[in-house]
């Protein structure tokens, strides 16, 4: 067990991409001078990376393997049908996985074939932003397809995220790792999106308790301020997003781990039951941000209606004080010649004080009951 004592260890640092030493950016896409979909294509025997004088074709590296044994492991970045269909036609890979793998937004899945597997993960990377708004990205995705074989693993990524350029290095750094073949890479990559998830799992959780803390502040007179729902609706949108990446998944990495499969090394197997936990964990707190995000909106929503009555009730309040006065001169402002106290020499005052007082006695009454 000692050649895989250090699995976890080789594969943890991998949850943030390398950046670039000239610009500072992650490198997520293929490289500029490689012409083609393929962006690195090696042999590994011994668990050691043949080298070769010049770079290889699929082709030429699966012959490599065939004579002289190892696995063959070619990475591609967003292959067109075309680009893919001599790979395909030279591993046999299975029509359908192959036009899932060009085709990309799958769902998270396991399927078996004959003599491959293809594996589908959801890469998962936090977008960092100075203030959270109605339209704020939070979370980015991407897709990495894996087809594991006797002697070749072949990983076929969609979008931005993902690079597994820097996952490949460590992974060459530990021969004892790779000498269990392919089903150690799988394993390996599993364990790097994982590790992602749980790096934008901790992230949003920052986020969610920036929106509660404002939804639940206090305001003016100490009640709770709210918050815009539309920035919450869109942080919910955005868990939804990394709820997609992360649930289905979870049933894959147990049948990895609990099922025996003449692909997978059994010492490479129970590893992924690690994952397996990971993943659960990932998803409980997944589930609690969606069912916190839908509390913080009610609560929101309820705020507003709160907010909404109260001032409908100060606006109901000074109508009743206004209207004493609105009664009294439009009394008074008919033209009778018979009314009472119209030759009186205080009648004037008088009804101008009684109006006050009335005015007063009403404020007073719809202070103390909270109206105003």
């Amino acid at each position: 067990m000692s050649m895989i004592r250090d699995l976890r260890a080789v594969v943890r640092p991998s949850s943030r991409p390398t950046p670039r030493k000239d610009t500072g950016e992650y490198d997520t896409t293929r490289d500029p001078a490689t012409p083609s979909a393929v962006v690195d294509c090696a042999v590994y025997r011994d668990g050691a990376r043949v080298e070769s004088a010049k770079p290889l074709t699929p082709q030429e590296a699966m012959r490599q393997v065939r004579r002289d044994g190892g696995f063959v492991w070619i990475g591609l970045h967003e292959p067109t049908e075309a680009e893919f269909a001599g790979i395909a036609t030279e591993f046999g890979l299975h029509p359908l996985a192959v036009e899932d793998a060009v085709q990309a937004h799958q769902r998270p899945k396991l399927e078996r074939y004959d003599d491959s597997l293809f594996t589908v993960f959801k890469t998962v990377h936090y977008v960092e932003h100075d203030e959270l708004t109605a339209s704020s990205e939070v979370v980015a995705t991407g897709e990495v397809m894996c087809f594991t074989g006797q002697d070749f693993f072949i990983t076929v990524r969609h979008g931005g995220q993902g690079s597994l350029r820097a996952l490949r290095h460590r992974l060459q750094d530990d021969p004892e790792l790779l000498e269990r073949g392919p089903s150690a890479v799988l394993h390996a990559i599993a364990d790097h999106v994982t590790d992602g998830y749980i790096a934008v799992a901790d992230a949003l959780q920052d986020d969610i308790d920036e929106v509660e803390t404002e939804v639940f502040s206090p305001g003016r007179k100490g009640t709770p301020r709210g918050t815009d729902a539309g920035r919450i609706y869109q942080l919910k949108r955005e868990v939804l997003e990394f709820k997609r990446a992360v649930a289905p998944l979870l049933r894959p990495m147990q049948l990895l781990s609990e099922r025996p499969m003449r692909l997978i090394d059994p010492d490479i197997q129970k590893y992924f039951r690690d994952v397996a936990d990971h993943l659960a964990r990932v998803q409980e707190q997944v589930t609690g941000f969606d069912e916190l995000l839908n509390s913080i909106l009610q609560a929101n929503l309820a705020q507003a209606s709160v907010a909404q009555n109260e001032d409908m009730r100060k606006i109901t309040s000074w109508a009743a004080i206004i209207a004493v006065p609105t009664m009294v001169c439009g009394v008074y402002g008919m033209n009778f010649e018979h009314m009472p106290e119209l030759g009186w020499r205080y009648g004037y005052p008088l009804v101008l004080g009684v109006t006050a007082m009335i005015c007063l006695g009403i404020h007073r009454t719809l202070k103390r009951n909270g109206w105003l």
